[in-house]
């Protein structure tokens, strides 16, 4: 399936994750991400997989681990607030090691919010929303085409590290219509025989699905063990698009739907001869410290653009290590709103 489609955001996940081969599936529908939960109970049982409209969030990530466990390529998706009832269980699915796929598609907060897109969930996806120490691996889509694409990446990096995987996108890219290409896929063949619950042949031990450990010397070895695998993920995972970067002089820093937007402000800006030029995380864990550190060695300034009252800017302050000015733009919610950008000075913004 190779020819172009016109589809919405939450749509192509949505296909993207049969084709992917999911084949189990339980949500509760929020909006703005309902159509996923609406598209997979439409078309997956047609194609063999499950698809559950549990009871609430809770069950939907605790039906998950359960699936998950039994060597399922399972999945849920839910939008901001649904995803805070979620994180018990994931941090569940992070300490018992299993393969899943979660999407947020990130709807403005705190408390209820609007259903305006927002990217207010950074801090909850990166630095761990549930108890204790662990890390999902989270991926950022700026388009339909990588709402597809993400899918297939996520489940590939589920299995190869056992980890929970999330995709964090936001209600813009979740409702807007663009055209979307469906690669050929092919499902991989996995031996789950060493760990997924899947009934015990003669040839082997039970396998044991837990994060209980009540010995404190398994405690800490199992916690040793999440730790190498996370160093492992920082290592070889991280991800992240550049544009104009070989002479810019200033940088962007934007992820999903503010990388787009940063990307014509920076096409104005070169038109009217500043030198600027952008860096896009499509991950966020594990996040491009060392390039953004690197950048900074011949920029003059970096401008972060983020809606939300400033998350992700910390991160790239952190990787900017002091060595230049860090600018911080935000959008909470004046979809109204303009952003001038005056020339004569790229730190200088104002709202109109």
């Amino acid at each position: 399936m190779t020819e172009a489609k016109l589809m919405k955001g939450n749509e192509a996940l949505a296909e993207a994750a049969i084709l992917a081969g999911c084949n189990a599936y339980f949500g509760y529908p929020i909006t703005p991400q309902s159509e996923v939960l609406e598209y997979l109970a439409r078309e997956m049982p047609k194609r063999g997989g499950v698809v559950m409209q549990a009871e609430s969030e809770i069950a939907s990530i605790n039906m998950v681990y359960g699936a998950a466990g039994a060597g399922f390529r399972a999945m849920t998706s839910s939008s901001s607030p649904g995803i805070s009832l979620m994180q018990e269980g994931i941090s569940y699915l992070a300490g018992a090691e299993l393969p899943c796929l979660i999407v947020n598609v990130n709807r403005a907060g705190p408390g209820l919010g609007t259903i305006q897109p927002g990217q207010g969930d950074y801090f909850q996806s990166v630095k761990g929303g549930g108890h204790g120490d662990y890390k999902m691996i989270v991926l950022a889509p700026a388009s339909v085409q990588e709402m597809a694409d993400h899918v297939f990446l996520g489940f590939e990096l589920a299995d190869k590290y056992r980890n929970p995987v999330l995709i964090l996108s936001d209600g813009a890219i979740g409702q807007m219509m663009e055209k979307v290409v469906f690669q050929p896929c092919k499902i991989p063949d996995l031996d789950k025989s060493s760990w997924a619950t899947t009934g015990k042949p003669k040839t082997r031990e039970r396998n044991y699905i837990t994060s209980l450990f009540i010995q404190p010397e398994k405690m800490e070895a199992h916690n040793l063990k999440l730790e190498e695998k996370f160093r492992q993920i920082r290592e070889n995972e991280v991800r992240f698009e550049e544009t104009a970067t070989e002479d810019a002089e200033y940088l962007f820093v934007a992820y999903g739907l503010s990388a787009r937007i940063c990307q014509k402000a920076m096409e104005i800006l070169r038109g009217k001869g500043v030198k600027a030029g952008m860096l896009r995380p499509v991950t966020l864990y594990p996040y491009p410290y060392q390039r953004i550190n690197e950048l900074a060695d011949r920029m003059n300034l970096v401008l972060t653009v983020e809606l939300n009252a400033g998350q992700m800017v910390e991160d790239v302050r952190l990787a900017v290590n002091g060595k230049i000015p860090v600018e911080f733009f935000r959008q909470t919610g004046r979809p109204d709103a303009h952003t001038r950008i005056d020339c004569s000075s790229f730190g200088n913004f104002n709202t109109t």
